[in-house]
C-alpha cells in the first residue's frame, strides 16, 4: 500500500495547527510558531503581573508581621524588666530626724540618717510646685513618665552636636536618676532612666511622684530638698516662701553652683525671671503677678540659728546607747523616726564643759604623734540627769569612742572615798581617828607613801588630806575588805572577784572605772547618802507628742545621811587646804584626786616616779558632781603624763564647774537632820577634832591600839 501521501499529510499535521471549534483555543497538539512562543498573550502577562504584586505583598506582609512579632517579643521583654526595677526604696516614707531636747524641753541637737528634711505636698505652695513643672517638665501631667515628644527633640540636638549633651528628662526620670542610677551620660543609663521611670509612674500617683521629687532633688550649698532649701536660702519653711522666691528654688536644680544666688546672684535672678516668664506663658500666674515679681530683687537671709545637727557629740552618742540599752530603741529607729527625746541635758553647763576642752591652753601639751585625751562628765545628784558630757578632745566623729562613758581605767587615790573613807566613817570612825603610817607588810602587799616617807601615825583626816597610801590600806585591812567592797557595790560598781584585794584601797582595780562611774558614786555622797541613777533620757515622744517611754530610775540608799556628810566635810578640807586646792572654786567645794603610776615593766624603769599613766579629780558643789580624767589612749615610753590629778584635772574641774555655776549664787551643802542631832552645836574642824580627840567610839582604835599594833608589825590577818 502506498503510503506515502500519508506521511505528507501527518507532516503537516504536525506543523499546522487545527483550528478548534468556534471561541476555543487550538487543541494541546498544535504546535505554536516560534512567533507565538515569543509574545505572550495579554492575559499571560497579566497572569505575571498579579503573581508578582501577590509575591510583593506577600514580603511586606512578611516583613510586617516580623516586625510586629519583633516588636511584641521586645515589648514583652522590656515590660518583664521593668517589672523586675526594683523601686522598693521609694516605698518607705523618708527618714525624718530625731530631735534631741533640752532639760527646757528646747531642741538642742538633731540626728538623722539622711540629708533630707521631708514634707508633704500639701505644705508646699502650690506656685513652688507649678514653677517647677513650668521649668522642667511642661507636660508632668500628661506623659507616662518619659515625654517622646522632648526626648526626640533633645536626641536631635544630640546628632546635631555629636554628644550626649541634651536632657529630655521628666521629673519622673529625674527622680529615678536621683535615687537608683548614677550621672554619667550613657545611652544605658538613659534606658534604665526610662525603665525606672515607667515604672514609677505606673505605681504612684503624680502628686506622690512630684513629692518625693521635690524632697529629693539637690539645690546647692549642700541643701537637699526643698525645705532645705528655703530654710538655706531664706530662713525659712517651705510653706512660708513667696512667688518670687519660689521660682528662685525651682530656678536651682538645673544647675545648682551655676546658678546659686549665694555666689551668682545676677546668673540666679535671669534663671528666676525665666522661671516666672514660663509660668505666665503656662498661665499658672497673671500678667500682674509675673510683673510683680520680676521687679524684685533677690533677697537672701541666712538663717541666724545655729544648726543644731552634729551638737553635742559625746552627749547625743550616750543618748543613742541609752536609748538602745534601756528601752529597746534600735540605732536607725532613733535615727529615722523623727523622735523627740527629751532629756537632762542643761546647754550652759554643756557649752561650759565644751568651752573648757577646746582651750588647749588648760591641757599639757601633747605629742606629735598622739593627742592627749580627756573625758567628763556632770551630773545633778539631786536627779541623777546628766547635764553635760564630754568624750574626747579634738576632732570627734560620729558614735566614736567615748572617754566619759566607755573608759576603763585605774582611779587611783579617788576611790579612796568609796573603798576606804565611807565605810569606816560606818564604822564609827571619825576625822580625828589615828592611822597607821609605818613600813607595812600584810601578807607581801607592801604599800608605799607618794613621798616615800612614813610619820608612824596620821589622823583619818590627815590621811584623806595628804592622800597617804600606808593609812588606806591599813584601815580597809582593819575593816576587812568586804566592807569597801560592799561601799563601793553600793555606789554602783560592782567590783570583780579578782579586786577582792587591799589595793583597792589605792583604786589598784583589774579593770577600771569610766568617768561616769565615778561621777555617779560621788552624787551618792554629795546626795547624802542617796543614789540617784544617772541617765540622760527624760521620755521618748513621736513627733506629735505621743508619749513612747518614760524614765523612772529608782534611787538607792548607799549610806546614812550624816556619814555622806561627814565624808562630804573631809573631802571640802581636801579641797580647802590638801590635795586639791587646784579645784576651789571660791564656793563651797569637795573632791579627791587620783593618779595612777606607771606599770612596773622594764619599759618604764628609767622614768621612775616622775611619771604617771592617769590623772583624776572627783567632786562636787551643793548642785553638780563632776569627774574628770587625763591620760593617752596608748601609754608607752614616748606617751606618758607628768602631771597628777590634783594639778591639770583639779584645774579642769575648777575651770568646767565655775563657768557652769556663774549665773548660781553659792549655797553651803546641806546639813542632815541626823548629823545635827549626833553634833548640836556644829563646829569647825579644828574644834571638833580637839572634842574627839581620845575618844574613840566603837569599832575606833585609840592611841594604844596603834602603838600595839605597831609592836605586832601589822601581823593581824585581813580576811
Amino acid at each position: 500500500m502506498n503510503r506515502e501521501p500519508n506521511k505528507e499529510w501527518n507532516r503537516n499535521r504536525m506543523t499546522t495547527a487545527r483550528p478548534g471549534p468556534s471561541g476555543l483555543p487550538p487543541k494541546p497538539d498544535a504546535k505554536p510558531n516560534v512567533a507565538d512562543r515569543t509574545a505572550p498573550t495579554a492575559r499571560q502577562s497579566g497572569f505575571k503581573q498579579r503573581l508578582k504584586a501577590l509575591n510583593k505583598k506577600r514580603t511586606w506582609l512578611w516583613l510586617g508581621g516580623t516586625l510586629l512579632l519583633s516588636g511584641l517579643i521586645l515589648t514583652s521583654a522590656a515590660a518583664l524588666w521593668i517589672r523586675t526595677l526594683d523601686i522598693s526604696k521609694l516605698e518607705h516614707p523618708l527618714p525624718e530626724p530625731t530631735l534631741i531636747m533640752d532639760r527646757g524641753g528646747k531642741p538642742a541637737s538633731q540626728l538623722s540618717s539622711s540629708r533630707i528634711i521631708p514634707v508633704p505636698i500639701e505644705q508646699i505652695p502650690l506656685e513652688l510646685r507649678n514653677a517647677v513643672i513650668a521649668v522642667e517638665d511642661q507636660r508632668f501631667y500628661e506623659h507616662a513618665g518619659i515625654d517622646l515628644w522632648s526626648i526626640g527633640r533633645a536626641l536631635l540636638r544630640d546628632l546635631r552636636s555629636g554628644s550626649l549633651q541634651e536632657g529630655g528628662s521628666t521629673l519622673t526620670q529625674q527622680l529615678a536618676k536621683n535615687m537608683f542610677l548614677q550621672s554619667d551620660k550613657t545611652l544605658s543609663r538613659k534606658l534604665k532612666e526610662a525603665g525606672y521611670a515607667l515604672k514609677i509612674n505606673l505605681t504612684y500617683s503624680k502628686d506622690e511622684i512630684l513629692e518625693l521629687y521635690l524632697n529629693s532633688i539637690y539645690f546647692g550649698e549642700g541643701r537637699w530638698g526643698v525645705e532645705g532649701a528655703a530654710q538655706e536660702y531664706f530662713a525659712k519653711p517651705v510653706q512660708e516662701l513667696t512667688l518670687e522666691e519660689s521660682a528662685l528654688i525651682a530656678a536651682l536644680p538645673k544647675a545648682p553652683t551655676a546658678y546659686s544666688p549665694a555666689k551668682h546672684k545676677d546668673k540666679a535672678l535671669e534663671r528666676r525671671n525665666l522661671v516666672l516668664r514660663l509660668m505666665k506663658e503656662q498661665q499658672f500666674i497673671s500678667e500682674a503677678a509675673y510683673n510683680e515679681a520680676t521687679a524684685k530683687p533677690i533677697m537672701l537671709k541666712q538663717n541666724s540659728q545655729e544648726s543644731l545637727k552634729g551638737k553635742f557629740p559625746s552627749y547625743v552618742d550616750y543618748v543613742i546607747q541609752e536609748a538602745a540599752d534601756l528601752y529597746g530603741f534600735t540605732e536607725e529607729q532613733v535615727l529615722t523616726s523623727g523622735l523627740r527625746i527629751y532629756t537632762e541635758l542643761d546647754p550652759q553647763v554643756q557649752q561650759a564643759m565644751q568651752e573648757v576642752y577646746a582651750n588647749d591652753s588648760l591641757f599639757p601639751e601633747s605629742k606629735p604623734d598622739q593627742l592627749m585625751q580627756s573625758g567628763g562628765v556632770i551630773l545633778d545628784h539631786r536627779t541623777g540627769g546628766i547635764r553635760a558630757m564630754v568624750g574626747a578632745r579634738g576632732p570627734q566623729v560620729y558614735r566614736g569612742f567615748n572617754h566619759a562613758t566607755q573608759l576603763r581605767r585605774q582611779p587611783g587615790s579617788s576611790f579612796k572615798p568609796l573603798a576606804v573613807y565611807g565605810p569606816a566613817l560606818e564604822r564609827g570612825y571619825n576625822a580625828s581617828s589615828p592611822l597607821y603610817d609605818g613600813e607595812l607588810n600584810i601578807a607581801g602587799y607592801q604599800p608605799r607613801d607618794w613621798d616615800g616617807r612614813t610619820r608612824g601615825q596620821v589622823t583619818l583626816q590627815e590621811a584623806l588630806l595628804r592622800s597617804w597610801n600606808i593609812p588606806a590600806v591599813w584601815l580597809l585591812n582593819e575593816i576587812g575588805i568586804d566592807a569597801g567592797i560592799d561601799f563601793v557595790r553600793r555606789s554602783g560598781i560592782a567590783l570583780p572577784q579578782a579586786d577582792r584585794s587591799l589595793s583597792i584601797a589605792l583604786g589598784g582595780l583589774s579593770e577600771g572605772v569610766s568617768p561616769l562611774q565615778m561621777a555617779q558614786a560621788y552624787s551618792a555622797i554629795a546626795n547624802l547618802g542617796v543614789l540617784q541613777p544617772a541617765h540622760v533620757i527624760v521620755k521618748v515622744t513621736t513627733k506629735d507628742g505621743l508619749p513612747l517611754v518614760e524614765a523612772q530610775p529608782q534611787p538607792a540608799k548607799v549610806t546614812q545621811p550624816a556619814v555622806a556628810y561627814s565624808l562630804t566635810l573631809l573631802l571640802q578640807e581636801v579641797v580647802k587646804s590638801g590635795g586639791g586646792q587646784a579645784a576651789a572654786l571660791g564656793r563651797p567645794a569637795a573632791g579627791k584626786s587620783g593618779t595612777t603610776q606607771l606599770p612596773a615593766t622594764k619599759e618604764f624603769a628609767d622614768i621612775g616616779t616622775s611619771g604617771s599613766k592617769d590623772a583624776w579629780f572627783v567632786g562636787y558643789t551643793p548642785e553638780l558632781t563632776a569627774a574628770i580624767w587625763l591620760g593617752y589612749d596608748q601609754t608607752d615610753r614616748n606617751h606618758y603624763l607628768t602631771t597628777s590629778g590634783g594639778a591639770v584635772p583639779a584645774t579642769l574641774f575648777r575651770e568646767v564647774m565655775g563657768r557652769a555655776l556663774r549665773d548660781t549664787p553659792a549655797v553651803p551643802f546641806p546639813v542632815p537632820l541626823d548629823y545635827t542631832q549626833r553634833n548640836p552645836v556644829p563646829a569647825s574642824e579644828p574644834q571638833q577634832q580637839e572634842r574627839d580627840q581620845g575618844k574613840p567610839e566603837k569599832g575606833k582604835k585609840n592611841n594604844t591600839d596603834i602603838r600595839e599594833w605597831i609592836k605586832n608589825k601589822g601581823k593581824k590577818n585581813h580576811d
